[in-house]
């Protein structure tokens, strides 16, 4: 195994300045409100020019590439899409073209999560090379996810390849350590039904903003006792709940709304089963409300940019790994075989498409990937790029350490 590694951190070291341009050219082709074609076209490039038995788009529009063909199924899971860069003069410098500045690359998609798709790539190349990936199929899975944790991996296993993985990776960021888990979330709207009229004769309405008034002063006060240990998880941590967008239907800013919506995005622990979260937000309208104020499960079904449609509740489990699970150990094996001693186990505070592979089809999974999730979503995105090429080596030895751990 010491041979293996040092071929892995040597190959790896060669591959530096290919792997950080790989990472470059990615994060400067936009690929904002799912629209992952030219990215998806890039990475394809790079995919055939390693020598992958297939590379291509599916009919999501996500891009695949796979190696080998063996009777168990490892998935390297990256979203290539992400989240727009808000008004461009918050930036000081290009969120495409980006900067590197102390040896950290800043640019939008360098952390969520553009940040693992080279040494997916160029790990499982490697590895391949290397006789590591016997008996593996593999595959890099370059998806969208930000509109919607888990809708492309469902599509995975049941449209296009139909392939149920046995063991998943997930490249989110992690600081470069094992996470195996985090909370999960549930999208709900919140609807007031009221009567219109005319605002100088309000009183002959039923302003139904005024019925949401309490509600939202309630849910305000659930998640301050979730902060005081309601729900509490020792690895998840505290659930919570709030309102993140309203709407009013009126006639005019002279009537009165008959019609008020709030959306409620309520992340939930193991602790926490679905039907007792929705009982606990339908328990705050009062009972002489029942009939006006209606709780509803959000849908996604908005089409991808190739026009696919896949419709899926938005309810997004949450799910933990076991720390003695065998892909768990095989993570933190290749952790120390590459760099000496184990890092501390996480779960991220955010979720992704692990939602769908651990959390609804039960497929055990992990994920590590370089950056920092706190700087996801912001003008400060980063990643280190010793990080990024260093997470290579995991990617190329983490099939072997599974291999060892489960045949």
């Amino acid at each position: 195994m010491e041979s293996k590694v040092e071929e892995i951190k040597t190959r790896v070291k060669s591959a530096r300045g290919d792997i950080i341009q790989f990472m470059r050219d990615i994060c400067a082709i936009p690929s904002m409100d799912g629209k992952i074609g030219p990215v998806g076209e890039r990475i394809i490039a790079e995919m055939n020019k390693l020598g992958f038995d297939e590379a291509r788009f599916d009919r999501m529009g996500n891009t695949l590439g796979r190696i080998g063909n063996g009777k168990k199924t490892l998935v390297y899971d990256s979203h290539i899409d992400t989240v727009g860069v808000g008004d461009p003069n918050d930036w000081d410098w290009d969120p495409f073209t980006g900067k590197v500045e102390d040896g950290i690359l800043y640019a939008r998609g360098a952390c969520d999560e553009k940040n693992s798709t080279p040494g997916m790539v160029y790990g499982l190349a490697m590895a391949r090379d290397l006789g590591l990936l016997d008996g593996y199929t593999v595959y890099y899975f370059g998806n969208m996810e930000e509109w919607c944790d888990g809708i492309a991996p469902n599509a995975f296993v049941e449209v296009d390849p139909k392939v149920k993985p046995d063991f998943v990776l997930v490249g989110e960021p992690t600081r470069m350590q094992v996470y195996r888990g985090h909370k999960g979330r549930i999208e709900l709207k919140v609807t007031a039904h009221g009567r219109s009229a005319h605002a100088a004769s309000h009183y002959l309405g039923d302003n139904a903003v005024y019925k949401m008034m309490s509600i939202i002063s309630q849910i305000r006060e659930l998640d301050r006792r979730m902060r005081f240990g309601m729900g509490y998880h020792p690895v998840q941590g505290y659930p919570s709940i709030a309102v993140t967008d309203v709407s009013a239907r009126t006639a005019s800013l002279n009537a009165v709304p008959d019609q008020f919506t709030i959306y409620i995005d309520r992340r939930i622990t193991l602790n926490e089963p679905h039907d007792d979260v929705i009982a606990q937000v339908k328990g705050l309208i009062p009972d002489y409300l029942q009939d006006e104020i209606h709780v509803e499960e959000l849908f996604y079904d908005t089409p991808s940019y190739t026009g696919f449609v896949f419709p899926v509740p938005k309810f997004y489990p949450p799910w933990l790994l076991a720390d003695d699970h065998p892909l768990t150990l095989a993570g933190q094996r290749a952790i120390e075989a590459l760099w000496g001693g184990r890092r501390e186990l996480g779960a991220w505070d955010f979720s992704t498409n692990g939602t769908y592979w651990a959390g609804k089809a039960g497929i055990p999974s992990i994920g590590f990937g370089p950056g920092d999730e706190k700087f996801a979503h912001t003008t400060l995105e980063q990643v280190p790029l010793d990080d990024l090429v260093e997470a290579t080596e995991f990617y190329a030895l983490l099939p072997q350490m599974l291999k060892e751990q489960v045949g």
